[in-house]
């Protein structure tokens, strides 16, 4: 069911809208409209610009419960505006503190491993590094130089030179060492190293002691670094911890404000000239019962005025689409969404769409064991993690346990309980000119008739309420081809039942004036609507369209009730596979079957099989009933602020 809605347009002083928001609009379902774009006739109107003052507070407190992996947020209603925020500029503060400290520690961190990384590969180097720089008449270098440069230094020139290479370390790539030389050919030999492709690495002069105790002392400083970061983290853990409650009341009521506060980007303001007073102006979209108890609410505030519209009173907007159904059909509205959410004038078809989807589905699936493994797993799962998916399945379940019964089967044995109507694989039914034909697949037609019958008279009704009088009275859907389908189904129902059929002129009448109307549907439109352009202006190409819309239309009527085997098709494949499930398991002619094979059969059955039903009875709502009276064109109904969480 679509739920009837009001346009509301409210209007009040600039600076009461606070007041309005968080006393009244929170406390019903509204869906804003932008005041701006749906006020455009109005004059004086202007954007109300105001920066939020609550979304960085909102966003602080959002990335702390964040680090305490909080999910929801207990009751706003106990937690004022102000200590919120003192709650979470508080915490700010002695966290920014903290993670002050801790970017400072970081910070050492990576000088302190860059150090660590420069020294390292000369660990080996046995000397004092603080007695070289007391060194006056050698010079020393550290660094490093590849392999292939390191060999031709030491084949062709390292004999006639005044230096001393200290190897330290290697790796793929390069050999780590310190050359020493004599102060005076310092110059001429670094100049040979660098023709070598050595690069030095300079040294820190505060480094003392030998390499290996240097880098000892950094890693151990490095460690202690590491422990002091991660006390960091452990110190604001404990504080987050230890404020949780009050952060989670402060994160509730911030989102209230900040949500509440944002009601400006959608409102309007505008200035009285007689007293240059402000005021705001809010208008959406509330259920007419909201929007009488919140007329009745306001009545005695002076501070707000309002203004209530039906949605019929020439509104060019449609309004939002709100679905309101029992309890027991609202998993089924999945589908409607899947589809395309109603038009607000259109019908809401989820029930219509929950009762045919689990009788076919039952009719295809008819087993009542594994029918009710469907329906006791899908509701479990439904009852523990809503998901709406699995109400259907249990749903679908309850029609197959049924028609398992209907049809005498369980788990695939039909010997166990006797059918209370027929086994869909032995029982014929002998039908004029075509012989024996399983009963199932004449029933699936009948039931299909009847269904696509249902759908038309939804259309006409959807065109009535629309005010379309050729979707209405001409469509291939409308009264026209309600007439016509009528006479087709009541003509063969009578041919069947060996009944005698009516006269040629009235079969004439029943199917030539519909076919004529609905082949004259655009012309005769506009005749109703009294429009100067009713006639086509090329009416031979009229007549040649015509005739293969007419044609199209004849197509799709046989088309779709064909489509309606496919009931009675997987109601036979089912017990068809189930007797090989019973075969491979040994269990005909009265043998001891292999139990193994029957469980693992069943579950093949019901996992395969069910999902390629659930898909072809899904198929059969949208392309077989859903074209022929439903749009989907609707715009949800949103509302704002903590009703929208809801």
């Amino acid at each position: 069911m679509i739920v009837k809605m009001k346009f509301l347009s409210i209007t009040g002083p600039q600076n009461d809208i606070d007041r309005v928001v968080d006393q009244y609009l929170s406390k019903y379902e509204i869906h804003l409209e932008n005041a701006l774009s749906k006020l455009n006739t109005v004059e004086n109107l202007r954007p109300y610009m105001e920066l939020n003052p609550y979304r960085e507070l909102l966003n602080k407190a959002d990335s702390f419960c964040q680090q305490l992996s909080i999910t929801s947020c207990s009751s706003s209603d106990v937690c004022s505006k102000e200590h919120a925020m003192e709650v979470v500029q508080s915490l700010d503060t002695q966290i920014n503190e903290i993670y002050k400290q801790k970017s400072e520690m970081e910070h050492q961190l990576e000088e302190t491993k860059a150090s660590l990384a420069k020294i390292l590969p000369f660990s080996s180097f046995d000397f004092n590094l603080h007695e070289l720089l007391g060194f006056r008449f050698i010079k020393f270098r550290f660094g490093k130089i590849e392999h292939e440069y390191y060999s031709k230094l030491q084949k062709y020139i390292y004999d006639d030179l005044d230096t001393l290479f200290f190897n330290c370390s290697a790796d793929k790539k390069y050999v780590w060492g310190v050359y020493f030389v004599p102060s005076v050919q310092a110059e001429k030999i670094d100049a040979i190293y660098a023709s070598m492709h050595f690069e030095r690495t300079y040294i820190p002069d505060d480094y003392t002691g030998t390499p290996k105790e240097a880098s000892d002392e950094l890693e151990k400083t490095i460690l202690s670094l590491e422990k002091r970061i991660d006390d960091c983290d452990k110190q604001v853990a404990g504080i987050l911890e230890q404020n949780k409650e009050e952060l989670q009341c402060a994160k509730s009521k911030l989102e209230t404000l900040s949500a509440n506060f944002d009601v400006r980007k959608l409102a309007a303001c505008t200035t009285a000239k007689e007293h240059h007073q402000t005021f705001y102006i809010l208008c959406g979209w509330m259920s007419q019962e909201d929007a009488t108890a919140f007329q009745k609410d306001i009545e005695d505030d002076d501070d707000i005025y309002c203004i209530v519209e039906d949605e019929d009173s020439g509104r060019v907007d449609e309004p939002p689409t709100k679905l309101k159904n029992p309890k027991i059909f609202k998993p089924f509205e999945m589908f409607i969404r899947m589809y395309g959410l109603p038009a607000y004038n259109e019908i809401d078809p989820t029930i219509f769409v929950a009762l045919t989807y689990a009788f076919i589905f039952g009719a295809m699936f008819g087993d009542v064991g594994q029918g009710l493994l469907l329906a006791v797993g899908g509701f479990l799962l439904y009852r523990f993690k809503k998901i709406n998916l699995a109400a259907i399945v249990g749903c679908a379940g309850i029609f197959s346990t049924i028609f398992g019964f209907l049809f005498g089967s369980i788990f695939g044995f039909e010997d166990i309980i006797e059918p209370i109507w027929l086994r869909p694989v032995d029982h014929m039914t002998t039908i004029p000119f075509i012989g024996k034909l399983n009963t199932v697949f004449i029933v699936a037609i009948a039931f299909g008739m009847i269904l696509i019958l249902i759908t038309m008279i939804f259309h006409i009704i959807n065109g009535l309420k629309s005010k379309d009088p050729e979707a209405t009275w001409f469509d291939t859907n409308g009264l026209a081809g309600l007439v016509f389908y009528g006479a087709i189904v009541l003509t063969v129902v009578l041919f069947m039942t060996g009944h005698a059929l009516p006269a040629a002129i009235v079969l004439v009448v029943m199917f030539g004036i519909p076919l004529l109307l609905i082949a004259l549907k655009e012309p005769l439109g506009k005749l109703v609507q009294k429009r100067a352009d009713y006639m086509p202006k090329q009416k031979g190409m009229f007549v040649v369209q015509t005739f293969f819309e007419l044609f199209e239309v004849l197509l799709s009527y046989f088309s779709n009730t064909l489509s309606f085997v496919r009931i009675g098709a997987f109601a036979v494949s089912h017990a068809a596979m189930m007797e090989v499930v019973l075969m491979l398991a040994g269990a005909e002619n009265g043998a001891a079957p292999n139990w193994a094979v029957i469980v693992l059969g069943n579950l093949f059955v019901c996992g395969m099989e069910g999902l390629i039903v659930g898909i072809q009875v899904l198929r059969l709502e949208y392309y077989e009933m859903f074209s022929r009276f439903y749009h989907g064109t609707g715009h949800e109904f949103k509302p704002f602020g903590k009703k929208a969480a809801k």
